[in-house]
């Protein structure tokens, strides 16, 4: 796992003659640094922080400026792995679009998809293992920025 996800404690005995144990803590709100890779200003993350606790999911700050906020529905509904691609796909779906109920269709309970784990890929991604046992998509900062959930994104999304 990527070292900007922990903090490092170090945890002393009780006794002197104890050894010193250095103990890592997983923070559970953590800023991933921006990946070194050639990107433009629009696509390299200045700063990317994901709320596991509070569930409001994933803000980042864009090297250009631009600030993103994704909820967890949201990125569960556009997971970028093949099979989920396949179902929008055959469905008409845009990534991000809920599932919609097929007419007639008994509504069963779902739980809101909330993430039990990130982290990162390589310097270009973020993947979640979700609460439905998903974890097969990884979500590369251009694919995040492409799928900007923002009023002036969607706008130049729908405008071409």
């Amino acid at each position: 796992m990527p070292e900007a996800l922990f903090r490092t404690r170090r945890a002393l005995a009780k006794t002197e003659s104890a050894p010193r144990v250095d103990a890592l803590v997983l923070c559970d709100t953590y800023c991933m640094q921006s990946p070194l890779q050639a990107a433009t200003a629009a696509t390299d993350p200045k700063s990317v922080k994901v709320n596991l606790t509070t569930g409001t999911g994933v803000d980042i700050e864009w090297n250009d400026g631009h600030v993103s906020h994704y909820n967890f529905v949201y990125l569960r509904d556009a997971c970028p792995c093949a099979m989920c691609e396949d179902e929008r796909g055959k469905a008409g779906r845009r990534p991000g679009d809920p599932v919609a109920a097929a007419p007639g269709a008994l509504l069963i309970f779902k739980p809101n998809a909330k993430p039990l784990s990130a982290e990162g890929v390589g310097k270009y991604a973020i993947k979640f293992s979700w609460n439905d046992n998903h974890d097969l998509g990884l979500y590369s900062w251009k694919f995040l920025r492409e799928i900007c959930p923002c009023a002036e994104c969607k706008e130049a999304r729908a405008t071409g």
